[in-house]
């Protein structure tokens, strides 16, 4: 449309989708006044809770003032939080209600510009109804990126087809103590995998419309003890080498268009007002044009928890300078207080206008500042949106298409980790099944704490989960009917009850075989032994559940340890004595029948760990990323070999790998190297073969881990069928930062090793770089090239 064209039908300049959207953005920030635009920097969570007991944030009703919304609006607002993830409403209800609101809103203010919205969508949209996918930590279990990216594809299109705009996810924090409650909300422990498998998940989200916000930046999971919140004191190096590379490799890839800075502080900085990270890294050198948005209650936290700030106003400039766009949930620091640092000379107006500038472009391109606008999403439009009782039940979160996905995603997740030959159990032999254990016939069991059932209709009792979820002692008894199977609870997750376990263990010793489910209760701030705030102090396993273990191992029926868990726990005498062990983290809706396919044969297991299983409890912090003196040695008595490593699972195929070859035996520090596998399925089934790429650095500058993931792919074979997989690696994978705080290639030998596991390696090939020590930087290269050749 032309500007006279535009003109006559009197569109405002910042209203014409014809104009670039610069110089949209540009007209209506000169036509604002102070308070307008900083009502654009904050949202409102007009549906939080008010029962202190309820919490869903940490501090929230510290935080909870009172919002005169009416008073707020004709200066305009910036987001909504939460309108679906608040509290158990009907799909098509909630989005009335936020049709009603944007009309409010747009109506309020002067510019008619609506506010984005905003949800959870960590396992899926965290709204009542919807589809409860496995967590991220089965996401990374599956080693299947494409798989991923399929799910947050949907995930986004159930959030757009009702309003949202925004999704609070992918988590990228890499792992590095498995004590810390909210591990089930990361992809595991190394950053190449947590870096793939979250890249697929921000092109999923934004294909679909949505705005992916990569979280928490950075640092967030290295919290001392494993506890929430903890100050974080890793070196430049860990930053750089290990906790940073997923969000690099997401700004990179992904095409994200928000970051969410961490709630911890980094060496006694918090992220909230760390300028190095949130614009000199984030923006300067990676070159991210989205918004900064705050983790809840962030900014607040610089004076009520860090202590750096005197003042609610020094807490919003602070941020702001830092580089902080939007305050989220709700406005604290970002309304009043940030006004009065603005007419004091505090905080320039010109800081101001570049957040806003952020903002306002990314409304822009959403369509929000069109002439012709619509609060009406896709699944309304064409229904008469009035009547909300009539509209009641007449959208679907959870259709037979998501439920399918969420059932492909749970069978790939699950991890074989053990198996004598007990496993498959064949539903055509009838024989009687013990399923015992505190998980056995409990739904929550299958889910995460930022699952909506778990994090919000846990709180409202007599409100139904508002999807399907079956028990796994409903999916055995659906996937063996000619079968005798029992159960008992022996005792709870975590209360410690022992009364039970003689009974649990009679009815072990009467069986031919036991399923017992063992493992976690999602929860949110000690409301639980997983999720945030529920910290472990070791990685026992909750209650009296090891007791259990070791009662019913005594029996001597071939017992399947399956663990239901949102981190991975030291299962004692189970690791040498249980006939076969099946880990499954959190696995969603679809989860239990997932568990039950693995169990008789249906699903061929081909998940590997995302995290380590540990051989003790008490051996942490610790991953497989370990430098030589981190690991089992002569100089300690502790011993942190895991019961199970990084990337290991099993499967009912058989591989035979019968060679690894590399073309070269020197290349540059600015070359390539070729590795090629064959394997071959000597089995009598189908099945998937993971196979991993390591690199190891004999010898550098400074200390570096033993092994490190560098590549991967899923190898799906026939029985009788042989494949070649051929690995390209690039030198700029043998990076680090070197001594001097820059990212270098050294000259010298590394070793390329293709691995069943980060402790399974059976071939390995040594190449020699050679040349001036080389300088890399955010530009190099982030992958090996994969490719698989069928051999005949």
């Amino acid at each position: 449309m032309t500007q006279e064209l535009a003109a006559a039908r009197d569109i405002r300049p910042w209203q014409d989708a014809a104009r670039p959207v610069d110089e949209r953005v540009d007209a209506l920030v000169a036509e604002m006044t102070l308070d307008e635009k900083l009502a654009q920097l904050y949202g409102v969570w007009v549906g939080a809770s008010d029962d202190g007991g309820a919490d869903v944030a940490p501090h929230q009703h510290e935080m909870d003032d009172h919002i005169d919304l009416d008073g707020l609006l004709p200066s305009g607002l910036g987001q909504l939080t939460r309108q679906f993830g608040t509290a158990p409403i009907d799909a098509a209800s909630g989005a009335l209600s936020l049709v009603r609101t944007q009309e409010r809103i747009v109506a309020a203010n002067r510019f008619g510009i609506p506010a984005l919205a905003h949800e959870e969508c960590l396992a899926g949209f965290a709204a009542w109804g919807a589809t409860a996918y496995p967590v991220p930590l089965s996401w990374g279990a599956t080693f299947d990126p494409e798989l991923v990216e399929r799910m947050s594809r949907r995930i986004g299109a159930d959030m757009r087809s009702v309003g949202v705009h925004q999704g609070l996810a992918p988590v990228l924090d890499v792992v590095r103590d498995a004590r810390w409650g909210r591990t089930e909300e990361t992809i595991g422990e190394d950053p190449y995998l947590v870096g793939t498998i979250g890249t697929a998940y921000v092109r999923g989200l934004e294909a679909s419309g949505v705005i992916a916000t990569l979280k928490h930046f950075v640092g967030y999971s290295a919290s001392k003890g494993g506890r929430n919140l903890a100050p974080v004191s890793v070196g430049p190096r860990e930053l750089a080498d290990v906790l940073l590379p997923p969000f690099e490799m997401a700004v990179r890839e992904g095409g994200p268009r928000s970051v969410m800075n961490a709630y911890t502080d980094l060496d006694g900085v918090p992220t909230a007002a760390d300028r190095t990270l949130l614009t000199e890294l984030l923006r300067d050198t990676w070159g991210f044009e989205g918004t900064v948005v705050a983790d809840y209650f962030t900014i607040a936290f610089l004076k009520l928890l860090h202590g750096t700030a005197e003042s609610w106003a020094d807490a919003a400039g602070a941020a702001l300078e830092a580089g902080i766009d939007v305050e989220l949930p709700t406005v604290k620091t970002f309304g009043e207080p940030l006004r009065r640092a603005v007419e004091a000379g505090a905080v320039a107006e010109s800081t101001i206008d570049t957040a806003l500038r952020r903002v306002l472009r990314q409304k822009a391109e959403l369509g929000m500042l069109d002439a012709d606008w619509s609060p009406v999403p896709s699944a309304l439009e064409g229904v008469g949106v009035t009547d909300a009782d009539a509209l009641r039940g007449r959208i679907d979160l959870d259709s037979p298409e998501n439920r399918a996905l969420a059932a492909r995603l749970a069978e790939e997740a699950v991890v074989l980790a053990k198996n004598d030959g007990t496993l498959p159990i064949a539903p055509s032999s009838p024989r009687t099944i013990a399923v015992i254990g505190p998980n056995a016939d409990d739904p929550y069991a299958m889910l995460g704490c930022y699952s909506f059932p778990a994090h919000v209709v846990v709180q409202h009792p007599g409100v139904a989960m508002g999807i399907e979820i079956p028990t796994l002692l409903e999916a055995l008894r659906a996937e063996f009917p000619g079968s005798d199977i029992r159960h008992a609870t022996g005792t709870s997750v975590d209360g410690g009850e022992t009364e039970g376990i003689a009974d649990a263990a009679a009815l072990a010793a009467s069986a031919d075989v036991v399923i017992l489910a063992l493992g976690d209760r999602a929860g949110l701030f000690g409301r639980g032994t997983s999720g945030e705030g529920c910290d472990a102090e070791a990685l026992d396993l909750p209650g009296a559940q090891q007791e259990l273990v070791d009662a019913v191992l005594a029996t001597g029926t071939p017992t399947v340890v399956t663990l239901l868990t949102g981190r991975p726990y030291a299962l004692g005498r189970a690791v040498t004595d249980a006939a076969a062990i099946v880990q499954a983290f959190f696995a969603g809706e679809e989860g239990a029948p997932a568990i039950a396919g693995v169990l008789s044969g249906r699903v061929n297991p081909s998940g590997r760990l995302p995290v380590s299983i540990p051989a003790t409890p008490g051996s942490q912090p610790t991953t497989y990323l370990a430098a030589p003196l981190a690991r089992a040695n002569g100089v300690s008595n502790v011993d942190p070999t895991p019961a199970f490593p990084f990337g290991h699972g099993l499967g009912y195929s058989a591989f035979e790998w019968e060679s690894f070859t590399g073309d070269e035996d020197e290349i540059g520090v600015d070359g390539e190297a070729n590795v090629r596998l064959r394997l071959r399925n000597s089995g009598d089934r189908a099945g998937t073969e993971v196979v991993q790429l390591y690199l190891h650095d004999p010898v550098a500058s400074v200390v570096r881990p033993v092994q490190r993931l560098i590549g991967y792919t899923r190898v799906e074979l026939g029985p009788g069928e042989e494949a070649e997989v051929r690995f390209t690696v690039p030198a700029e994978l043998a990076s680090f930062t070197g001594r001097s705080g820059e990212r270098i290639v050294e000259p010298g030998e590394i070793v390329l090793s293709a691995g069943r596991s980060s402790g399974d390696l059976p071939f390995a090939h040594t190449v020699r770089l050679v040349g001036a020590t080389r300088r890399v930087d955010h530009t190099r290269r982030l992958h090996p090239d994969v490719a698989i050749v069928s051999v005949d």
